[in-house]
C-alpha cells in the first residue's frame, strides 16, 4: 500500500496527495540548499522531505522538475527567468520552518507569475509545470505563506504578496527579437492605451520600434502634451534600452491594476518609448557580453557611425548668425550641405519622427557617468572644448534636469562616487558643452529645429552592468522616469485661433526676455515650458495682428497654466 508521509506534509498539502510515495516514513530535517539554480532564494535552509516529497538533495537535482529550471531559460528565450526558477525553487527546496511542515509559499505569487508568463509556454506550445500548480502546491495568506519573489521584489523575508497582483518583470537583458516581443505583448496587453509602431529601420534592416501610451493611442490630441524617452543611441549603452522596456511594462500594469497615478499621467499624455535607436550596435556589444565588453565596441551603428554626431550642427549655424537683427533662433532649417554627408539611416528615421510629432520634452538614455546634461553640447567658442554655453532656456533646462536628477537614488548625492568626471557642485547636472563640446548632436537639433527641449540622462559608470544590477538600477531610476514625465505639465500651454474659432497653424508663441519661440500644432494648440515668474506672452501669426498677455506662474503648480489667443487677421 502507498501511503503519504503525513508528518511532513501539512493540511494545505496533504488533500492533493503526495506523488505515490512508498511507506516510508522518514523524519523531516533542514538543511542547507545547495542547489545550483535555487541559492538565490531570500532563506538558505531549506526542509526534506520537500513539498513534492523528495527525499534529498540528490532526489531533487535527479528529478525532472530540477532539469527542467536549468533550462527552462533557453526553452522560453529569456522570457519570465528568473520568476518561474525562484517559483519553482520554492517548492523543490521550500523555505524550512518549524517542524515537521516546509513553508508553503503564496498561492497569490504563483497565480501572479502564471498570469504574466502563461503565454510564453503557450508560444512553445508547452504545457504549465504540473510541479506548479497554483491550487496544488502553494497557499492562501491565512496559511502563513511567504513570497517566494522577495529577491525579485525588494520585499523583506517573510512578506506576504498583497491581495492584489502586481507588476512583474523580466529583469534580464532581451535579445532584439525578445525586445520587440515584449513591445508588442505590451501593446497587446494595453491596447486601449497602446500601441506599437515603426518610426524606420536601422542601416541593418532593423525596426526601430517605438511604443506609445495614452488614452486615446494612435494621433494627437488637442492640448495633450507628447514626450519621448529614447534609449540605446550607442550600442553599447545598454542600461537605458532595458529601463525603458521596463518602463514599458510597468505603465501598462501598474494603469490595469488601477495605478492613480499611472493613470492619470496617461491619461493626460501622450508617451512615445523608443527604447533602441541603434540594435546593429546593439548586437555586437550583446555578441561580447558584459564582462568582456569594451568603451566603444557597438558603440556606432553598422556604418561606424556615431549617431550622436550625426545629426545637423544646426548649433554651429545659430553660433554664426546670433548678432544678426531678426535671426530666428528657433527651427533653424536643416542646411542643404547636410545631406551631402553620411547621413544613417537611425539618423534619418529620427529626424523624421520628431517633425511629424509635436513633442514638448524629451529624455535620452545613455551611459558611462552619472550625471544629466542639458544644451547646448556644442561650445559657443570653436576653440573651446569645455565653455559653459547655455540655451535661451536655461533656466527651464536646469529644472528639467533637476526633476530627474533629484529624483534619482543617487545622482544628485555629492557624496556619490563618479566614473571620473567631478560634479560636486551641480549636483549631478551640467551644461553639455560645459562637460564636454561636441557637434551633430541630436539634443542641441531638438531644441534649435523643433518646440523639443532634450536632456541627456547618463545612468551610470558602467555601460554594460550584469544582470544582477538591473533591478537595483530599476528602483534607482524609476521615480525619476515617472517625475520627468509628469514635468510635462508645467509652464504654460494653450490654443491659437482665428476670430470664426479655428485654430491657427504655426503660430508663434514668444516670451518676453526668452530668444527662442514655440510654434503651435495642427489645430492651434501649443505648450511652453517655462519656470515660476511673471512673463510676458505674445502670440503671431503671418496675416494676423500681434496680441500680448501678461501672466503669473506660482512656483508650484500641478499642471501648466492655460493660455489661448484670439488673433485677428489684417485687412
Amino acid at each position: 500500500m502507498l501511503v503519504c508521509p503525513s508528518t511532513v506534509l501539512p493540511a494545505w498539502r496533504r488533500q492533493f496527495g503526495c506523488n505515490n510515495r512508498p511507506d516510508v516514513e522518514k523524519p523531516a530535517v533542514c538543511s542547507e540548499i545547495n542547489l545550483g539554480y535555487c541559492n538565490d532564494l531570500d532563506y538558505s535552509r531549506t526542509i526534506f522531505p520537500n513539498i513534492l516529497g523528495q527525499q534529498s538533495r540528490h532526489e531533487v537535482e535527479s528529478g525532472a522538475e530540477y532539469l527542467l529550471l536549468s533550462v527552462i531559460h533557453g526553452l522560453l528565450n529569456g522570457e519570465c527567468s528568473p520568476d518561474i526558477r525562484l517559483l519553482g525553487c520554492s517548492v523543490l527546496a521550500p523555505r524550512c520552518q518549524d517542524l515537521p511542515s516546509p513553508a508553503p509559499s503564496c498561492r497569490s505569487a504563483c497565480e501572479a507569475v502564471r498570469k504574466g508568463c502563461g503565454h510564453a509556454f503557450e508560444g512553445i506550445d508547452m504545457a504549465w509545470p504540473y510541479f506548479l500548480d497554483c491550487d496544488r502546491f502553494f497557499a492562501g495568506e491565512q496559511e502563513g505563506c511567504h513570497d517566494p519573489l522577495a529577491p525579485l521584489r525588494g520585499s523583506p523575508p517573510g512578506i506576504s504578496l498583497p491581495n492584489e497582483p502586481s507588476t512583474i518583470i523580466q529583469f534580464t537583458y532581451h535579445s532584439n527579437a525578445q525586445m520587440y516581443s515584449v513591445l508588442k505583448r505590451t501593446a497587446a496587453k494595453c491596447s486601449h492605451i497602446s500601441r506599437t509602431y515603426s518610426i524606420g529601420r536601422s542601416t541593418e534592416g532593423k525596426d526601430l520600434l517605438a511604443i506609445e501610451f495614452t488614452d486615446n493611442p494612435g494621433g494627437h490630441e488637442l492640448l495633450e502634451p507628447e514626450i519621448k524617452l529614447v534609449g540605446n543611441m550607442h550600442g553599447n549603452e545598454v542600461l537605458g534600452r532595458q529601463l525603458l522596456l521596463y518602463l514599458a511594462q510597468y505603465l501598462c500594469s501598474e494603469y490595469l491594476l488601477g495605478n492613480q497615478r499611472i493613470q492619470t499621467l496617461v491619461n493626460t499624455t501622450r508617451i512615445h518609448i523608443l527604447a533602441s535607436m541603434n540594435p546593429d550596435g546593439y548586437e555586437l556589444a550583446a555578441a561580447e557580453g558584459h564582462e568582456l565588453n569594451g568603451w566603444t565596441v557597438g558603440r556606432t551603428n553598422a556604418q561606424n557611425l556615431d549617431l550622436n554626431r550625426n545629426f545637423p550642427d544646426l548649433t554651429s549655424i545659430l553660433y554664426r548668425n546670433r548678432r544678426i537683427k531678426r535671426f530666428r533662433t528657433d527651427h533653424i532649417p536643416i542646411p542643404d550641405s547636410y545631406w551631402f554627408g553620411k547621413v544613417a539611416s537611425e539618423t534619418y528615421a529620427v529626424m523624421k519622427w520628431i517633425r511629424s510629432v509635436p513633442f514638448v520634452q524629451s529624455a535620452s538614455l545613455h551611459g558611462g557617468e552619472l550625471v544629466i546634461s542639458y544644451p547646448f553640447d556644442f561650445s559657443r567658442h570653436l576653440h573651446e572644448e569645455r565653455m559653459f554655453s547655455p540655451t535661451p532656456d536655461e533656466q527651464a533646462f536646469k529644472q528639467l534636469a533637476r526633476t530627474y536628477a533629484d529624483s534619482h537614488a543617487s545622482m544628485a548625492d555629492n557624496n556619490t562616487e563618479r566614473c571620473g568626471a567631478s560634479f560636486i557642485r551641480s549636483g549631478g547636472i551640467i551644461n553639455g558643452a560645459l562637460w564636454y563640446s561636441f557637434p551633430g548632436g541630436m539634443s542641441d537639433f531638438n531644441y534649435l529645429h523643433t518646440n523639443c527641449l532634450e536632456i541627456t540622462v547618463e545612468l551610470g559608470c558602467d555601460k554594460f552592468p550584469s544582470e544582477e544590477e538591473l533591478y537595483p538600477e530599476w528602483l534607482r531610476n524609476k521615480e525619476a522616469l515617472l517625475s520627468f514625465m509628469e514635468s510635462v505639465h508645467r509652464g504654460i500651454k494653450g490654443v491659437v485661433k482665428d476670430e470664426e474659432g479655428y485654430g491657427i497653424k504655426g503660430a508663434s508663441i514668444s516670451v518676453r526676455g526668452i530668444r527662442k519661440d514655440v510654434t503651435t500644432a495642427e489645430e492651434g494648440d501649443y505648450w511652453r515650458l517655462m519656470n515660476s515668474g511673471t512673463h510676458i506672452i505674445t502670440a503671431s501669426a503671418k496675416g494676423y495682428s500681434k496680441v500680448s498677455k501678461r501672466i503669473y506662474l506660482p512656483a508650484h503648480m500641478e499642471k501648466a497654466g492655460r493660455v489661448n489667443f484670439v488673433l485677428k487677421k489684417v485687412k
